[in-house]
């Protein structure tokens, strides 16, 4: 009865159009209402307690790095780069833009900035090699997702604290897959240039060379080198890192660089915070939800439910990641991940998958629901940068999700992929 009532409102809440955050505290105090052993009490200290995290102090951090990056030159610096390096290979344009996506998701930590950070420069270029408008929209989309796959993410971040898993062991988890994803989405990209009927297409951005451009391009370049050698040397920590990634991007923006004037900081902080709080209160919110979950004892019927009925591994892992990818299409990330993770995880680890793997595979299928129609977030920043309409960009974005669900698929049953880093410079797991 009280789990129709915490789930059943739940999703009727989110149905009328309450924000998450609401609907998930909503949710909560209504079950506790109806449970007699249960105080309101309960729902303030977990609120509380949700957000009083020294780990989710990156998020904030983290996310205003990334609006810095973005607006203070060094995002246009990765990008010619990598249309120095691979403006001439197969896929020309579309490589270049892939890998522009990969190099800021590893400085950013979101898939939105990357989107909106690399769409708004490589859109119009892709468009005037000869792509089409709403193919190039769905290219950026679909690589803007190696923004919470790529660490650091603020989504490993948030995954890292609702399981209890070392963030350092969860970022460097990330590399290989977030390499995979990228190596697909540039092999589609090349096979299909070349069924695309030939087009007039202005020539590759190569003047000069590309040892100019690195020269450059060296002091965005050494961001993430500075951010996640500092980690996994063990210097600082996950919190530590974004603190350093903040103070780096300032001083590269501002002092060396000289694109981002000092009177835009008071805004750009503000903009962060109000980013940032939205997720916040869903995170404190989801943490009263969970409780009452576990009170429930909510997980360990529904694994020994699912256990009664297989016990093949692979089952039960393509089951979850068909969930994840629907719950993905409507569910924002951070939220899916805060919500499902006290549901889901203890399944998985019943079934011998390590928590760190299936964070990965928990986050890069979440990430590719987040460019699926009908809702697809990632979609709507793509369409407005790139002024595609949605329509258009929804309909050209379904080889590219098909390309990441093989990759995703990779990832889910090779676990090497992501243990095999934090097994050998971290000794994870030994």
């Amino acid at each position: 009865m009280t789990t129709a009532i915490l789930f059943g409102s739940f999703f009727l809440l989110l149905a009328i159009g309450v924000p998450i955050g609401v609907a998930l505290g909503g949710a909560s105090l209504l079950a506790i209402a109806v449970i007699p052993f249960l105080g309101f009490d309960l729902y303030a200290l977990g609120l509380v307690s949700g957000i009083d995290s020294f780990t989710l102090i990156a998020v904030v951090l983290f996310t205003l790095a990334g609006s810095l990056m973005a607006q203070g030159g060094i995002s246009r610096r990765l990008i010619a780069v990598a249309d120095r390096a691979f403006g001439r290979s197969p896929g020309d344009l579309g490589t270049v833009t892939i890998m522009a996506c990969l190099f800021f998701a590893a400085i950013s930590g979101t898939g939105s900035a990357t989107v909106a950070a690399i769409g708004l420069a490589m859109i119009p270029a892709l468009v005037n090699r000869g792509y089409d408008r709403a193919y190039a929209g769905a290219m950026v989309a679909s690589a803007g997702g190696l923004g919470v796959m790529i660490p650091p993410s603020v989504v490993m971040i948030v995954y890292a604290v609702s399981a209890g898993v070392s963030v350092t062991a969860l970022f460097m988890a990330g590399i290989v897959p977030g390499l995979v994803i990228a190596l697909t989405l540039i092999i589609y990209n090349i096979l299909h240039r070349r069924k695309a009927p030939p087009s007039a297409e202005e020539a590759p951005d190569t003047d000069g060379s590309v040892w100019a451009a690195l020269n450059e391009a060296k002091l965005a370049l050494a961001m993430p080198v500075v951010v996640l050698g500092g980690i996994y040397s063990g210097i600082v920590t996950p919190t530590e890192s974004s603190a350093v990634a903040v103070v780096y991007a300032l001083v590269v923006s501002c002092f060396v660089y000289r694109e981002l004037p000092i009177t835009a900081l008071p805004k750009m902080m503000l903009e962060a915070a109000l980013l940032v709080s939205s997720v916040l209160i869903i995170i404190g919110a989801s943490v009263a939800f969970g409780r009452i979950i576990a009170l429930e004892k909510i997980p360990s019927e529904l694994a020994q439910f699912v256990l009664s009925v297989t016990d093949s591994k692979a089952v039960v892992m393509i089951a979850v990641i068909l969930l994840l990818l629907v719950v993905g299409t409507f569910l924002e990330t951070l939220a899916a991940i805060v919500i499902l993770t006290p549901v889901i995880l203890p399944i998985m680890m019943q079934l011998g998958v390590d928590p760190v793997h299936f964070g990965i595979v928990m986050i890069v299928a979440l990430a590719i629901g987040f460019v699926t129609p009908p809702l697809g977030a990632n979609l709507f920043m793509a369409a407005q940068v790139g002024k595609v309409p949605f329509d258009q960009i929804a309909r050209r974005i379904f080889p590219w999700v098909g390309v990441m669900v093989v990759a995703l698929l990779i990832i889910a049953f090779v676990p090497w992929l992501s243990l095999g880093l934090p097994q050998i410079f971290l000794g994870y797991g030994n």
